[in-house]
């Protein structure tokens, strides 16, 4: 699916006055924010960053141990970064899917598949046991088949659905093939997610503290120290969640790199436009392309649509600039409108992009430092809405020295292969970025950069 170089009037029509700005995080029952830390403080467990994977570790520290003494530091806001800015996908899948754990875990992928299972059933209870309000509903995902070679890859799959099938499901003139796990996907308002984390864990008697980034972290035989602009946090045992930006460890450094993605959210749609697309089973959608789109319903009766552009800029650069790319909006809007011709006339509200943390085998790793008192977690490759839950357990278990079935896998206990420096790493995403193009133009063929990669156990195939 590709993009005129110069836009559409529909295209143009459709982006015009889109609000640069998470549809998120543009909420006016946002929490107000926190004050800062300020001073010196001690804890038993230090939490550094109030995305998914740095609430669920401190709300997970306080259920395994109530009297256990848990701080949460944000540089920025709770919720601002990944965690504010994704499709709220919650997918069961720990591995970024069967075929990927296959390839980095193939002895373990069936108990992997299983646990994520539980842990998806573990969110769900998590959220109605506290009452969160966060617009969850658990549709299932369909992923769909837009070029012929693609509905072979489908053929045989459990909730296989032909093109009359699928169409009945959701009407796009694109689609060709498709399947529905029912059970593997939950949907939720992302930023909502957080907030109820963030509240939750202030009702356990975490202590929070925004706008509080950590500029360094030293350790000595007693006590792991954080420093921040107006004081330490010393604590026995640290947790580190600060996904795509740099590791305090810094032999974790390498391990990921950030890559830029996007996304636009319509306006409501009245009932003639939901009504000529269908959708009534409100699943997450995906379709089968290396650059691929993912987009869902909100609560409010909106399209999310993004994907495509994945952009890494030179020197793991993260800035605010990067956030937004014109050239993908209007990409997405034109894609947005070949897949869904009748929609024709509807306009975007919102337009936002954030880094995602993307490591070489595409789903996340807890790596350890300190003699074990420090715990740093990254890698999700996107699909960390569900699996921050898994890796914050994960990291407690290793955290607390407990031997338990998380730890005792080898994908847990392994680590991803390291990205070189610069100008190695641009060019090596580069390279892989116009294969990727490529093989979607030619039926999916991978030419021999991407069956090296393959060699080397690189998942670069999503």
């Amino acid at each position: 699916m590709t993009a005129p170089a110069t836009p559409r009037a529909d295209v143009r029509a459709a982006l015009t006055g889109v609000r640069r700005a998470p549809y998120w995080l543009d909420d006016p029952a946002r929490p107000a924010p926190l004050p800062p830390a300020r001073g010196d403080e001690r804890a038993d467990l230090a939490v550094v960053g109030g995305g998914y994977t740095g609430l669920w570790t401190a709300l997970l520290a306080k259920e395994r141990d109530p009297e256990r003494d848990v701080v949460l530091v944000e540089g920025h806001r709770i919720g601002w970064a990944a965690s504010g800015r994704n499709g709220g996908f919650v997918a069961a899948s720990l591995t970024h899917g069967r075929a990927n754990g296959e390839r980095h875990a193939p002895g373990e992928v069936d108990r992997l598949d299983a646990l994520g299972a539980a842990n998806l059933d573990a969110v769900e209870a998590t959220v109605a046991r506290y009452g969160w309000d966060c617009d969850f509903e658990r549709p299932g995902g369909l992923t769909v088949a837009t070029e012929p070679y693609q509905v072979e890859e489908l053929r045989g799959e459990p909730g296989f659905l032909d093109a009359d099938a699928v169409r009945r499901e959701v009407d796009s003139p694109t689609y060709l093939a498709g399947v529905w796990e029912r059970d593997s996907t939950a949907l939720v308002h992302p930023a909502k997610l957080a907030w109820e984390l963030r509240r939750t864990c202030l009702n356990l008697g975490v202590r929070i503290a925004e706008g509080t980034p950590v500029r360094a972290l030293a350790a000595d035989r007693d006590a792991v120290r954080l420093h921040h602009d107006h004081g330490t946090v010393t604590a026995r045992r640290v947790a580190l969640a600060t996904n795509a930006f740099p590791a305090l460890l810094r032999r974790y450094r390498f391990h990921t790199i950030p890559v830029y993605d996007y996304a636009l959210m319509t306006e409501p749609l009245d009932a003639a436009r939901r009504a000529s697309i269908g959708w009534a089973n409100r699943q997450g959608l995906d379709d089968l392309g290396n650059q691929f789109h993912y987009y869902r319903l909100t609560a409010d009766g909106r399209i999310l649509f993004g994907g495509y552009d994945a952009v890494y800029h030179f020197g793991r650069s993260l800035a605010a600039a990067h956030e937004h790319r014109q050239a993908t909006y209007e990409r997405l809007a034109a894609h947005f409108l070949t897949t869904f011709p009748q929609l024709e006339g509807l306009r975007f509200t919102h337009a936002w992009g954030g880094a995602i943390d993307t490591c070489t085998r595409f789903f996340a790793f807890v790596g350890l430092g300190h003699g074990g008192r420090v715990a740093h977690t990254a890698g999700f490759t996107g699909l960390g809405v569900a699996a921050s839950r898994f890796a914050a357990q994960t990291a407690l278990d290793r955290l607390d020295g407990e031997g338990t079935e998380r730890t005792a896998l080898d994908a847990v206990r392994s680590l991803p292969l390291p990205f070189p420096p610069e100008p190695f790493a641009w060019l090596g995403v580069t390279l892989t970025t116009r294969a990727l193009q490529r093989a979607d133009r030619e039926q999916g063929r991978r030419n021999l950069w991407l069956r090296a990669l393959d060699r080397l156990g690189v998942g670069f195939d999503s």
